[in-house]
């Protein structure tokens, strides 16, 4: 029974031990990563920019723009186009 003791604690010992040097060097990174990001993420533009607005032609029947208003509703749920974007497509799609 002491052995078992013994290397239960010698575990404990052990997994706090490694723990801790891994919250630590983790603090440190994230504290260099700050310090370095902070005046790049100014200067880089951004890599992704937004894919341009599905263009809209004239539907000549009534299923195909419920079909083109169903899609642009999908592109604005997924996050692909803006409030702004949705409006501005769904104008073109109606029409005047």
């Amino acid at each position: 029974m002491p052995r078992l003791l013994r290397t239960v604690a010698r575990t404990a010992v052990v997994a706090g031990t490694a723990t801790t040097v891994s919250n630590r060097v983790s603090r440190r990174q994230a504290g260099r990563w700050a310090d370095q990001g902070a005046p790049q993420a100014q200067a880089q533009p951004d890599p992704y920019p937004p894919a341009p607005a599905p263009a809209a032609a004239p539907a000549p029947g009534m299923s195909d723009t419920i079909e083109q208003l169903k899609q642009l509703s999908e592109l604005r749920d997924q996050g692909v186009l803006s409030e702004a974007e949705f409006a501005a497509q769904k104008a073109k799609v109606l029409g005047p």
